[in-house]
């Protein structure tokens, strides 16, 4: 548990790092908040992504005392990918690995959203705009929310 609870300080330390609202990327989503996180685990897995961490906001909300829409974070990667970034600018390690927060807005509508990796790593001086990974990120993103926000997981 004290694991899980570092992992996701460092994780929300790094999305603080840099995300804005133009950085990020809005999937709509068929089903609910639980559905479609469940749905991004399978498809992360099916990948051959490793799950780090999932942070349930909502449920953290009640244990403080207060109401939150549900939200949840997914924390997972590919280590394989993550150090080619890490080797090339070891900062990068601010802000993987990646990171999805499935979330429902005042409307009852849920969304997958991230933070485009290209955006996220510009600032970083060892990180060329053209890097390979950055596309292969992108790719895979889009990939597991999209198949995240189907109603066929």
């Amino acid at each position: 548990m004290k694991q899980l609870i570092t992992a996701a300080i460092f994780a929300l330390m790094g999305s603080m790092v840099s995300a804005n609202e133009e950085s990020v990327t809005h999937v709509e989503a068929v089903g609910d908040v639980a559905e479609t996180m469940s749905g991004l685990q399978k498809a992360v897995n099916e990948a051959g992504a490793t799950v780090f961490a999932m942070v349930d906001h909502a449920e953290g909300a009640e244990r403080a005392g207060m109401d939150l829409a549900p939200a949840q974070l997914l924390i997972f990667g590919n280590p394989k990918m993550g150090t080619q970034v890490m080797q090339d600018d070891i900062l990068a390690g601010l802000h993987l690995p990646m990171k999805v927060l499935v979330y429902e807005d005042e409307d009852g509508q849920v969304y997958l959203a991230y933070e485009d990796p290209a955006i996220m790593l510009g600032n970083l001086s060892g990180v060329a705009p053209g890097a390979t990974y950055i596309a292969e990120m992108r790719a895979a993103l889009s990939k597991l929310t999209n198949k995240a926000a189907s109603a066929d997981h």
